[in-house]
C-alpha cells in the first residue's frame, strides 16, 4: 500500500521515548541487561517466521546489533523493551518505526508469555503514544496472513483492513501480509481501550 501524499504532509515522527506504564507492563528503552532474555526469547523460529528482520537462529551478536540500532534511532519512531511491571521480566519488544508510507506499529512477545494479552496492552500504549506525541494522521500495521493472534491484537486496537501485500522476511522469504490503518479521528473515538 502506498500512503497518500496528504497522509505524509507536515508530519513529525520524532518521539522522545518516554517510559510507558500500563496496567501490567513497563515499556522502556532496551538495554544491555536485556541481552540474555532477548536472545532466549527471540531465538524461536515461530517468532522469526512472523517478522521481517528477526533472524533464526538469534544470537547474542544479533541482540547487540539490535541494541546498537535502537540506541541510535534516526528518523523518528521509538523502540521499547516490554517488561512485566511486577517482576521486571523482559518479555518482548514493540515500537513505532518511520517507513516510506508513514509511522508503523510493530511488536512481538516471547512464546512463554503468549495468550496473556500483553501484546494488546503494549499496542494500545504505543497507538496512544503515536497520536499524542506525533503529528501523524494515520498509523499503519501489518501481520502475516497466517497469524490470527496478531490480527486479533490489531483489531482490538481499532485498525481497519487496508489490503494485502508482500513482506520480505529474513527467515521466510517473500510472504503475504495483511495491512491495516488507524486514523486519528477513529483513535479519538476509541480512546477508552478494552481488551
Amino acid at each position: 500500500m502506498v500512503a497518500e501524499k496528504e497522509d505524509l504532509d507536515d508530519e513529525s515522527y520524532t518521539i522522545d521515548c518516554p517510559i510507558l506504564l500500563t496496567e501490567r507492563l513497563v515499556l522502556r528503552p532496551p538495554h544491555e541487561d536485556d541481552i540474555e532474555d532477548l536472545v532466549r526469547l527471540a531465538d524461536n523460529r515461530r517468532i522469526a517466521e512472523m517478522l521481517a528482520r528477526v533472524p533464526h537462529p538469534y544470537t547474542e551478536r544479533d541482540a547487540r546489533a539490535f541494541l546498537a540500532i535502537t540506541s541510535n534511532a534516526i528518523g523518528g519512531g521509538a523502540t521499547y523493551a516490554l517488561t512485566l511491571a511486577d517482576t521486571g521480566a523482559f518479555i518482548g519488544t514493540a515500537g513505532l518505526v518511520s517507513r516510506d508510507h508513514g509511522l508503523e506499529l510493530g511488536y512481538w512477545v516471547g512464546e512463554p508469555y503468549w495468550g496473556n494479552g500483553y501484546a494488546t496492552e503494549a499496542a494500545h500504549a504505543l497507538v496512544d503514544l503515536a497520536f499524542r506525541a506525533t503529528l501523524t494522521n494515520t498509523l499503519h500495521v501489518s501481520c502475516r496472513v497466517i497469524n490470527p493472534s496478531s490480527r486479533r491484537v490489531i483489531h482490538k486496537c481499532g485498525f481497519q483492513y487496508a489490503g494485502q501485500g508482500m513482506l520480505d522476511s529474513i527467515v521466510s522469504g517473500k510472504v503475504p501480509v495483511e495491512r491495516y490503518r488507524l486514523d486519528r479521528k477513529t483513535w479519538v473515538s476509541l480512546r477508552t481501550w478494552k481488551s
